[in-house]
């Protein structure tokens, strides 16, 4: 039977009227339900410790990542990773033919070396010996030419006194011819006899005689002096001869001496070189500079090893004796870090096993994220839009040995550094603290001047408490942060009951919102189920 157009009208709406009361009743209903909230009755904490959570890895104080001093072949690595090793231990061989034939060489060449300076040294040695002589010819020479001033002297003497001589033959010449002209006078006048003049004509004769011979001895020693001064230029010349001889033999023995010079310096520089030879031979085999762990083996057996720019990395030794943690922290609890400070650490290869720790260091440079994954530094480019870090090292200390020894550097790490510690605080959870906008600043008269402007103002910061089962927002003064509590060092006091959750209901309460204690149902395992969203 078909239903009219009327009776359909009336069956849709009373459909639409029972729906609707439906609703209305059901918002009455829930209007009239009480949310329910997780409170917590607030006490005081013996301790409460603020912290900082990084992570990072395991880094040995010293380490050296040993590279090939020479070049060859790899004919041997003696160790392997993980293995430990001392000082002086040998790790890793390289094929020594080559350098100990170079060494050969260059130690013949040291000989050679040698025979050339004793050679220079005997050169030296016979230039003095020519030394000696020529200056014994020059003292010979001297006195020679010391002997001929002497005689020179003497003849010189001689000369004069022969001068006198003639002088005096010649005034008895002179005289005896007066006496004779005088005679000669006296006998043409009568008054003196012939023998008179004969005897003054032969003291005339004996006067005239002398003058001669006086004469003759004048020539003869002139003679001799102009021998004897021939004789000093002769000997002179032999004096200067000798000098120039001395002078000549003292050169070279300069040669000589200099020659050895240029010998030793010759020998010194083949010696210099043989020690390098002979220390590149010995570096064909690397030894352990320091006691520790082979961390990594980059090369292999038959690997042919380069040196010198490009040189190639044989090895890398950790010294496991003092282990530090490196862990990059956030820019904005870096201020909380200090040097001293303790830290519980934690290796993901030690499982939950905790390590005690100091903080050593911290780095003063801020790098992002993007930076600390390429171990880059100071970068070119500034962004300002991701969030940066600093290094902090952290020294292991406390280390028992059987946890020294499965360490690695490498592995990575968690630490928990205590930045501050308070006894006896008042506390409360974190998800207790509420952040609310001040109160809205009131709208001026009209007329009178708009306010002038301000900072944005800061959210305040409190708590919501359960007084007669309606909510009240309190403001708190906070202090050091825990892990899962953080300090009220004002605006609350103990043994007041703090709404804690769920975070879905206290994000929506209201001052003086009726609200009632979350009851735990049968099979909960955590009353803070309730905060998933």
């Amino acid at each position: 039977m078909a239903i009219s157009r009327k009776r359909k009208i009336i069956i849709a709406v009373a459909a639409v009227a029972v729906l609707g009361l439906i609703v209305v009743i059901s918002i009455f209903a829930r209007g009239k339900d009480e949310p329910e909230v997780t409170v917590v009755k607030v006490e005081v904490r013996p301790e409460l410790k603020s912290t900082v959570t990084a992570s990072g890895e395991v880094r040995p104080v010293k380490f050296i990542n040993l590279t090939s001093e020479v070049a060859g072949k790899i004919e041997e690595i003696a160790v392997n990773p993980g293995d430990h090793v001392t000082t002086g231990q040998a790790l890793v061989r390289v094929d020594p033919t080559q350098l100990a034939s170079s060494a050969e060489a260059q130690a013949a060449g040291v000989q050679v070396a040698i025979s050339d300076v004793q050679n220079a040294r005997g050169a030296v040695t016979a230039a003095e010996n020519n030394v000696s002589q020529a200056q014994q010819g020059l003292n010979a020479a001297e006195v020679g030419l010391a002997q001929a001033r002497q005689t020179v002297v003497t003849a010189q003497t001689n000369v004069d006194q022969a001068q006198t001589g003639v002088e005096r033959a010649q005034v008895d010449l002179a005289t005896a011819r007066r006496e004779l002209k005088r005679v000669t006078e006296l006998v043409e006048s009568g008054v003196s006899s012939r023998s008179e003049y004969d005897a003054a004509k032969d003291r005339e004769a004996l006067a005239l005689k002398s003058v001669q011979s006086a004469q003759s001895n004048l020539r003869t020693a002139q003679a001799q002096l102009k021998a004897q001064q021939i004789a000093i230029e002769e000997a002179k010349a032999r004096v200067n001869q000798q000098r120039v001889s001395v002078r000549e033999a003292q050169i070279g023995v300069q040669r000589a001496r200099s020659s050895v010079s240029s010998s030793e310096a010759r020998a010194n520089q083949q010696q210099a070189l043989l020690r390098g030879q002979s220390s590149q031979r010995y570096k064909a085999t690397t030894y352990a500079p320091l006691t520790g762990v082979v961390a990594d083996i980059p090369a292999r057996v038959g690997q042919y090893a380069l040196a010198g720019f490009s040189t190639t990395s044989l090895m890398t030794i950790a010294d496991m004796t003092t282990i530090n943690i490196e862990v990059n922290v956030d820019e904005t609890e870096i201020s909380k870090v200090k040097v001293g400070q303790k830290a519980k650490i934690k290796v993901d290869a030690l499982g939950e096993r905790e390590l005690e720790g100091e903080v050593k260091l911290t780095n003063p440079l801020a790098i992002s994220k993007t930076q600390a994954a390429a171990n880059s530094g100071l970068g070119n480019n500034i962004n300002v839009q991701e969030a940066k870090e600093l290094k902090v090292v952290l020294q292991l200390v406390n280390l028992p040995d059987d946890v020294r020894e499965a360490l690695r550097p490498g592995m990575t790490a968690t630490a928990n550094i205590t930045t501050d510690t308070k006894q006896n605080v008042i506390a409360v959870p974190l998800q207790a603290i509420v952040e609310k906008q001040p109160s809205p600043t009131p709208t001026p008269a009209a007329g009178s001047a708009p306010p002038a402007p301000t900072e944005k103002p800061k959210d305040i910061k409190g708590v919501y408490v359960m007084e007669n089962g309606k909510v009240k927002f309190i403001t708190v003064q906070t202090g050091i942060t825990g892990e899962s509590d953080i300090e009220i060092t004002g605006g609350l006091n103990a043994g007041v009951e703090v709404i804690t959750g769920p975070s879905r209901v206290l994000r929506t309460l209201k001052e003086g919102a009726s609200v009632k204690k979350q009851v735990k149902k049968p099979g909960d395992t955590d009353a803070k189920s309730e905060e998933k969203k």
